[in-house]
């Protein structure tokens, strides 16, 4: 006969393992080696019964001790293996604390149990998703605005009931209103019970005999409504609002589902956002950039004036403070950025012309400081 495995070794323990600890391991090689999860493979069956033999000792306090000190020979295996079946004497189906549901064991494989969830008590409203668009001034603004979603709520008629005015709806006396029908089979490998839904309530532990006309026993209508949204200063092209309880209603009782409004900003035809600040280009004269002036630039909160130093280069950046975007749950802005673009003056007359080419005479390179750094630069690496 093949020496037997080490109990620890087979469920995975150590000899310090709590009861609550070899109980889980137990539990995991069960549902690993199930028979009926492995028909017809001998290996699994071999290792499941190494398993309920490991735990029928080790679970039991007398028998540990027994076997700790004296290893195999200190426990009695006479019901181990033999003598009434296959599958005789696998202390966790037996009886006690250890029925197995057979959902449980096929929900370990698939991500969760199995059970079928009971519909009949209160349920909660689905959410909806909702888009708005904005234009660029209302987003970095804020503005309060009306719009309109379709949603489920309670038939006005029967009050979510789903049964006809003046009737009520009865315990379904197949589930005994639970919603749930339980089947349990006795084997030798213990106790096993399913859980299904109610075919005859679809689940809803209920039976609506007379179905109210306008939801047609549903208990539920779709209906249009207008909804007053508040959008906050600031809010940027793909952010999403959250108004609580303005999803669809629940059912039975249930809490109302949530409304998400997810916002598109338009492009704007001067401004362009990046976070809170706001950048734009404004043109200039050559000769406002020579000489230097005063100009009217766009802010978000209308035309300001900017000062243009003498000798501005082009792509020359100004920095507005606080004219950008006001910071969401803040009173706090971000700046506004003006980056000049110098525009080359076209289709001269030859009087322009002369005078231009007398006024580019008189200037030297002291006139041009880039120019003349280029120039330099040029000289000393390439040699020209």
């Amino acid at each position: 006969m093949a020496e037997k495995k080490d109990y620890y070794e087979v469920l995975g323990v150590s000899k310090d393992a709590s009861v609550d600890d070899i109980k889980k391991a137990y539990r995991k090689k069960a549902k690993q080696y199930h028979p009926d999860l492995n028909p017809g493979d001998k290996a699994s069956e071999k290792s499941f019964k190494e398993a309920n033999e490991a735990y029928e000792v080790l679970s039991d306090s007398d028998k540990k001790s027994r076997y700790d000190r004296f290893g195999h020979a200190g426990t009695d295996e006479s019901g181990a293996y033999g003598g009434g079946g296959a599958y005789s004497g696998f202390g966790g189906f037996g009886g006690g604390d250890m029925e197995i549901d057979i959902n449980d064991i096929f929900g370990s494989f698939f991500g969760g149990s199995t059970r079928t969830q009971r519909h009949g008590g209160p349920q909660r409203g689905a959410d909806i998703e909702q888009s708005v668009v904005l234009s660029f001034e209302e987003a970095a603004k804020g503005l309060e605005t009306d719009i309109n979603i379709s949603r489920f709520e309670n038939c006005s008629e029967c009050s979510g009931s789903g049964a006809k005015k003046g009737t009520t709806t009865e315990t379904c006396q197949t589930c005994h209103g639970t919603g749930q029908i339980r089947h349990q089979q006795r084997t030798p490998l213990g106790v096993f019970q399913n859980v299904a839904t109610c075919t005859t309530c679809g689940g809803e532990g209920k039976i609506v005999k007379e179905p109210c006309e306008k939801c047609s026993g549903k208990g539920q209508t779709r209906i249009t409504r207008k909804i007053n949204v508040k959008i906050p200063a600031g809010i940027d092209h793909g952010q999403t609002l959250t108004l609580r309880g303005e999803g669809n209603h629940g059912k039975k009782g249930g809490p109302a589902g949530d409304l998400y409004i997810t916002v598109s900003v338009r492009q704007h035809s001067i401004f362009t956002r990046n976070g809170y600040d706001v950048h734009c280009i404004v043109p200039i004269t050559f000769i406002e950039a020579t000489l230097g002036a005063e100009i009217d630039v766009p802010t978000l909160s209308g035309k300001m004036k900017l000062k243009i130093p003498e000798g501005t280069q082009n792509g020359t950046s100004f920095r507005m403070r606080g004219e950008g975007i006001q910071k969401l749950r803040s009173s706090a802005k971000g700046d506004q950025y003006v980056k000049i673009a110098i525009e080359v003056p076209k289709q001269l007359n030859s009087n322009q012309r002369k005078l231009l080419r007398e006024f580019g005479n008189s200037l030297n390179q002291n006139n041009f400081e880039q120019q003349k750094t280029f120039f330099k630069k040029m000289k000393e690496t390439l040699g020209l």
